[in-house]
């Protein structure tokens, strides 16, 4: 592990903990991933279907958002550790409601639009 992911407070966790921490991270990134293919998709492709404005507004909130989940499942995971290693609840992951109000508001403005056209 690099050195300045390291963690000198507490004690090493069960690794069955670490791992599971570490694979929902991976969980998340991937959750970035599919919202920054998504951005790119719709950016690239949905000229077609949506009307300008429409398209370039949902690809750059689907974008931000892939990044903004990307770097709050990092910080997440290493708040998960610590909180492994010294013993304390684990954090209440943030990002749930976010992913969730990004993909409503997606769908409903999409909804309009197919509908619309």
């Amino acid at each position: 592990m690099p050195s300045w992911i390291r963690f000198r407070s507490g004690e090493d966790p069960d690794p069955r903990f670490t791992l599971a921490n570490e694979r929902t991270y991976l969980a998340w990134i991937r959750t970035a991933t599919a919202f920054v293919a998504s951005g790119l998709g719709l950016e690239a492709f949905g000229g077609n279907v949506l009307s300008p404005v429409v398209c370039v507004a949902l690809a750059a909130l689907l974008l931000v958002a892939g990044g903004v989940i990307a770097v709050v499942a990092f910080v997440h995971w290493i708040s998960a550790e610590r909180a492994l290693r010294a013993g304390r609840a684990l954090p209440v992951p943030v990002m749930a409601p976010v992913v969730a109000a990004v993909l409503v508001i997606c769908a409903i403005v999409l909804s309009v639009e197919v509908m619309n056209s």
